[in-house]
């Protein structure tokens, strides 16, 4: 084991939307609908995202709307579509997988009981690396996969989380609240086999 204490992977909880109002305002909407069906209390949504500490640099790893410039500039690895696949040629309805060297999480203030530390190994930080770009992208908000929950950027977090063989029943959401799609990245993370998009190394990303 290659364990150093400068090297490590840390989850970040943010509430979802945070900073957005109109995201903020649409998760809201759609939990009071959802546990009005399922006549349970509503509950606080939260987004995930990642900072991995490795020997070739520190990563933030988050899915994002597609934003506009040098994709590469901002660590984008990976993109997928928004709800359905036919308005995939539109910007506004795609998504994008970061793993940016020295990036930010926007409004990180804003998180909740965060950062958890997941592990210390250089080698596992390196190994969620090299996976970012392997992510499947899935379409946002479906379920093509046939989990019972939709695939989003929770999903994206736990299925690295599942592949790089840390222990994935520990991590748990902020009490009294949830983080759908984050079953649904392990169950496909465990029944399928990675397959990447692009040979080279996310550690190439441009800093």
């Amino acid at each position: 084991m290659n364990v150093d204490s400068g090297y490590g992977i840390d989850l970040y909880w943010l509430p979802l939307g945070a900073g957005g109002r109109s995201v903020r305002l649409n998760g809201r909407v759609y939990e009071a609908v959802l546990a009005r069906l399922e006549k349970r209390p509503p509950l606080a949504l939260y987004h995930s995202a990642l900072v991995v500490n490795a020997p070739s640099g520190c990563f933030v790893i988050e899915v994002t709307p597609i934003a506009s410039g040098d994709r590469t500039a901002r660590g984008a690895v990976a993109e997928g579509a928004v709800g359905s696949r036919l308005g995939r040629r539109f910007q506004v309805f795609r998504y994008e997988v970061r793993c940016w060297r020295n990036g930010t999480i926007p409004d990180v203030d804003e998180a909740v009981d965060s950062p958890r530390h997941l592990s210390a190994d250089a080698a596992v930080a390196e190994h969620v690396l090299r996976l970012a770009p392997c992510v499947p992208t899935l379409g946002w908000g479906r379920d093509e996969s046939g989990t019972g929950d939709m695939w989003n950027s929770n999903s994206v977090i736990s299925w690295l989380i599942t592949r790089s063989g840390l222990p994935i029943e520990t991590v748990q959401h902020p009490a009294g609240g949830r983080a759908p799609g984050w079953n649904a990245g392990i169950i496909v993370a465990r029944r399928e086999q990675v397959k990447c998009r692009d040979d080279e190394s996310v550690s190439a990303s441009a800093e």
